[in-house]
């Protein structure tokens, strides 16, 4: 798997592990090795990608932008939902 996701296995082995928490491009190659999205990884890891409806908005926006590619648009809802998501387990909220 590490070979497919060329990150190193150690790397992967310690974000099995839960010891990191993988960059959004980290995130994508392990996505293009599984053939999934990052949206899907993330989904698949319990990170609730459509908690509100401010959220859908917001995603939903990034998704539509013309000016963005794909891969673009990807990485910007993973580094979007990380940031949802710590705010969410610090009890910040939005």
């Amino acid at each position: 798997m590490a070979d497919l996701a060329h990150v190193s296995n150690p790397y992967l082995s310690q974000l099995e592990r839960g010891l990191h928490e993988p960059s959004v491009r980290v995130l994508q190659s392990i996505g293009r090795a599984l053939n999934l999205s990052a949206e899907t990884l993330l989904a698949h890891t319990g990170v609730d990608v459509d908690d509100d409806e401010e959220a859908a908005d917001t995603e939903a926006a990034i998704r539509r932008d013309p000016a963005l590619s794909d891969d673009q648009k990807q990485a910007l809802l993973s580094v979007y939902r990380s940031y949802v998501q710590a705010n969410s387990a610090d009890g910040r909220g939005r």
